[in-house]
């Protein structure tokens, strides 16, 4: 099944960096969620969209909103690349790839010739009532965050 906009978010339940359990559920009624797939920590794109999301994190907030990223990374890396670059919000294991297949993010990339399977960077917006009000596939860094954070500004200001 394809996940579009309109519809409910998959739910999940990942560790975080600190071993901690984050659900979809945990920001129910209360939060916006911006769920960010990027495909490994401490590589060159995946650090600049990071950057931008912890440059942009207080304007989220303020808004009502939380980041959360997800890879397949583990809790030490995630760990070591959150204190080098002073990220304000958690970052999500998949190492399953569940959630990933879950949100359609899962595939087939290509890269200096060679096939593997892994995540395609997208973005989800997902309202307090858990349904996705705007995504974004196969998402190019520069520029991206500055997107979402007017798309969720427009949302807000039209009521909707």
């Amino acid at each position: 099944m394809q996940i579009l906009e309109g519809m409910i978010a998959p739910k999940f339940s990942l560790k975080n960096e600190r071993g901690e359990i984050i659900s979809l559920n945990d920001f129910a009624g209360k939060k916006y969620v911006l769920l960010y797939f990027y495909p490994k920590d401490s590589t060159p794109g995946c650090t600049t969209e990071a950057c931008d999301f912890r440059d942009t994190h207080d304007a989220f907030s303020e808004l009502n909103a939380v980041i959360l990223g997800v890879s397949a990374d583990d809790e030490k890396a995630h760990t070591k690349f959150i204190q080098k670059h002073g990220l304000p919000f958690s970052l999500l294991i998949d190492d399953t790839h569940e959630v990933s297949e879950a949100y359609g993010v899962w595939g087939l990339k290509k890269m200096f010739g060679k096939e593997y399977m892994g995540i395609q960077r997208s973005t989800f917006l997902i309202d307090p009532t858990g349904t996705i009000v705007k995504e974004w596939r196969k998402v190019k860094v520069n520029g991206h965050v500055e997107e979402a954070l007017k798309t969720l500004k427009d949302i807000l200001n039209n009521g909707e």
